[in-house]
């Protein structure tokens, strides 16, 4: 039964919990590390949660909870009472030492004007925060401020021989993508004009996002961009401590910054990126990185550019997935042992195999209804060439590995085909010459910094190892109509070789779309339209 409440209590709980007559609630109105300790206390007391709160937390005289909780307001006391809820933190968690207390509070935190070569690396942490990011996809990036361009202008770059040359080349890229919005603008209205079922507003978004799509490419990586974030404390102090870490003077001072924010809102989380244990954690990295470099040179000699490959290719697989992933569906519904099942399932005859795993992929009405953990069992590695604007799209993708080199322009340019059949490839391949040829003085004395200078479109290598089941969520939901064409081509071809060698595992991914369209925006916009008509008739 759930447990009752004076009424007084349930006035003072009503306060700091959404219900107080049932066994699901949410807690409000209570600074993260309140909640940080009050859960981890719940986890070692037999009392439930809102009697908890109510006798260690809020009636508890020593416990100061009104200066933290109850009478703080926005702003500068809200502060005050979140460095008092350190110290009360700090208190009740002594002798806690497990450092997943610090996964039950977290924080939004705001990163604007960061590169977008920094973009990855906060981006890197994969667990614990979730980034969302300016896209270049749909907002022009040709504004100035104060007469110049919005890049990076790095520390380092600004008091090396070669400041002056930065500057120039980053502005000629800039340069060249602003000077080619309204030409492009112009050439795609008219290549596409509009449909009497498509709303203007639809219209002229899906027209921006297409000439977005064609330009970023021309966009050095030291462009400035936005990015928010949510996260828990441990993953915020593990990011904080690779940041720190990082070569890039962009990093360190951003890591720098967020900690301070960091600390005012969830301090006693991220305490450690910086003190003692977190100057050897990052002292452990750096050095980890430096000593793999010499090795690698040791073993590879100076690295020249290799010659070009398909732009996906699968490296390695599991070649007993079938059977294995039929003795992990089947696991749960009998009582033998996997190895006694992978026994079982050798004997079976093809169809009885393809009956089973057609029973468990099931009918699947959309992309969202995906195989269960069974299909986790095989991994894929899949070795990627393709420009950094694929990247950053694919590298928001969690449930995988992945690895990247140094953004370089060694590999070349993709050259958009829209812009070729313009007639701008000139202007376009004049301006991402200079950005090579500047890349080549750099990369000799400033390897991590001369990556800012590489224009978007130019390509990279990566690596991605993926199991089957995030393959599904991958290449269904990379793969669609909006998508970038750049990224869509990456997952069309890792689903093909999928299906190539495991084509009984890779039979249920239905909603993989193979085809090319003029306008990739127009549908989606056309479901905004209908979402916006349905709102105005509520």
């Amino acid at each position: 039964m759930v447990e009752e409440f004076s009424q007084e209590e349930k006035a003072i709980l009503s306060q700091f919990c959404t219900n107080t007559d049932s066994d699901v609630f949410a807690l409000i109105n209570l600074p993260e590390v309140v909640k940080g300790a009050l859960f981890s206390r719940y986890s070692r007391s037999s009392k439930s949660l809102r009697r908890l709160l109510l006798d260690e937390f809020i009636l508890n005289p020593e416990s100061g909870f009104e200066a933290i909780a109850g009478k703080a307001s926005f702003g500068e006391s809200q502060l005050v009472a979140i460095k008092k809820a350190e110290e009360f933190y700090d208190r009740v968690l002594i002798g806690y030492g497990d450092d997943s207390v610090a996964e039950l509070g977290g924080a939004h935190l705001a990163a604007e004007r960061v590169s977008n070569l920094l973009t990855k690396q906060i981006e890197d942490s994969r667990i614990g925060i979730s980034p969302l990011e300016k896209s270049t996809r749909y907002v022009f990036f040709d504004q100035k401020e104060g007469g110049s361009y919005n890049y990076l202008k790095e520390k380092r770059l600004m008091e090396s021989e070669f400041a002056s040359q930065y500057v120039e080349v980053c502005d000629l890229l800039f340069d060249t993508y602003s000077s080619l919005i309204p030409p492009l603008l112009k050439i795609e209205e008219e290549k596409n004009p509009p449909s009497g079922d498509v709303s203007e507003r639809a219209y002229k978004a899906s027209i921006r996002a297409k000439v977005c799509d064609i330009l970023r490419g021309i966009l050095p990586a030291s462009t400035l961009t936005n990015v928010g974030l949510f996260g828990n404390g441990r993953a915020f102090e593990y990011m904080l401590v690779k940041l720190y870490s990082s070569p890039l003077s962009e990093a360190q001072e951003f890591a720098r910054k967020a900690h301070a924010e960091l600390s005012k809102v969830i301090p006693s989380f991220v305490k450690r990126a910086n003190d003692k244990y977190g100057k050897e954690m990052q002292h452990y990295i750096a050095s980890c990185r430096q000593e793999v470099q010499k090795a690698a040179f040791s073993a590879l000699g100076a690295q020249l550019p290799q010659p070009a490959l398909p732009e996906v290719v699968l490296v390695d697989y599991d070649k007993d997935a079938l059977d294995k992933v039929i003795a992990a569906i089947l696991f749960p519904h009998t009582h033998f042992d996997m190895k006694q099942l992978l026994q079982k399932v050798a004997q079976m005859g093809k169809e009885e195999k393809q009956k089973i795993i057609s029973a468990y992929v099931g009918i699947r009405a959309n992309r969202r209804q995906k195989p269960g953990r069974a299909f986790e069992i095989p991994y894929y590695t899949f070795s990627i060439t393709g420009n950094f604007g694929i990247y950053r799209d694919l590298h928001r993708h969690r449930i995988l590995t992945q690895e990247r080199q140094l953004l370089s322009t060694k590999h070349g340019f993709d050259m958009p085909k829209e812009i070729i059949e313009a007639g701008l490839e000139d202007k376009v391949q004049a301006a991402v010459e200079a950005a090579d040829q500047l890349y080549e003085l750099l990369s000799k004395e400033m390897p991590y910094e001369a990556q800012y200078v590489v224009p978007l479109g130019c390509r990279m290598r990566w690596y991605i190892r993926m199991n089957l089941r995030e393959a599904y969520h991958f290449c269904e939901l990379r793969s669609m109509r909006q998508g970038h064409p750049d990224y869509r081509k990456v997952a069309q071809e890792i689903h093909k070789l999928i299906l190539s060698v495991h084509p009984d595992l890779a039979a249920g991914m239905k909603f993989v779309d193979h085809q090319d369209y003029a306008l990739e925006r127009l549908e989606a916009e056309k479901k905004i339209d209908k979402k916006l008509q349905q709102l105005g008739q509520k």
